[in-house]
């Protein structure tokens, strides 16, 4: 019993230090941007990786998360002669979760582990200690650039997202109940509120935090031993996906009260 007890009470004082660990992180990262040592260069590289990089699968994975909601809607629609709102429902889904929710894990299946794992083997190399030797803050060099390259391209990948998914939405309910485009797209305007995309937008903000934080946090932090940067890449991504899931939910109380 008092094993179980000991056992569980490492855990929590463990879990606490990695918050710990990680409010620290972005405390620093945030001191940086309001002082705004920003390295311009890598950030826009980053926004390359991040952005231009990811948008295939993103693409992918919305554009067949879209066609698999609109055959379920439509079908039941359809028995309820409420085919007219296909489209809006399609739409609001995707907004208001599916788009910010599903492009913020594909992201951080890609973008989060490759983080971890590059800041990861720049510590089992010893690069971190050399930027330290040369007076240059590794959160300012490394961080930063990240930070900001999640913070403004998960948005506008969750956007597009949004897009390619009521397209497809459309495609699978013309193919499968016969849907017009203009019963499809027209049922949007009227019904899907500009607030819904706008809190879409802001969920997709605060993941894209989650996901630099967390694997950058898992890079640094990384063990000086070559097999530790696969478990730190692992890490980073379970724990960016728990993460997300639990800042939707609390993301999706305050913004839809």
């Amino acid at each position: 019993m008092l094993s179980a007890i000991a056992v569980l009470g490492a855990q929590v004082l463990r879990g606490l230090e990695y918050f710990g660990e990680l409010s620290e992180l972005h405390l620093r990262t945030l001191v940086h941007l309001t002082r705004g040592n920003v390295e311009y260069r890598p950030t826009i590289e980053q926004m390359s990786s991040v952005g231009v990089s990811s948008l295939p699968i993103v693409a992918v994975t919305m554009l067949f998360s879209g066609m698999v909601f609109s055959y379920h809607v439509a079908d039941q629609a359809m028995l309820l002669g409420a085919s007219s709102y296909v489209g809006w429902a399609v739409a609001e889904t995707m907004a208001r979760e599916l788009g910010p929710a599903l492009t913020a894990i594909v992201v951080a299946a890609r973008a989060g582990s490759a983080m971890a794992a590059e800041l990861g083997t720049m510590k089992v190399t010893e690069q971190i200690d050399a930027l330290r030797t040369m007076a240059t803050d590794p959160v300012q060099y490394l961080v930063v650039p990240r930070y900001l390259a999640a913070m403004v391209m998960v948005p506008i990948l969750a956007l597009v997202g949004d897009i390619i998914g009521v397209t497809g939405g459309f495609t699978m309910a013309n193919a499968t109940a016969g849907l017009s485009a203009n019963s499809y797209f027209g049922s949007i305007p009227g019904n899907l509120e500009l607030w819904t995309v706008v809190a879409g937008v802001i969920k997709a903000i605060f993941f894209g935090i989650i996901i630099a934080v967390i694997g950058c946090h898992q890079g640094l932090y990384t063990q000086k031993a070559s097999e530790e940067v696969g478990r730190a890449t692992t890490r980073a991504v379970v724990y960016c996906i728990m993460l997300i899931y639990a800042a939707n939910l609390a993301l999706t109380v305050l913004l839809f009260p």
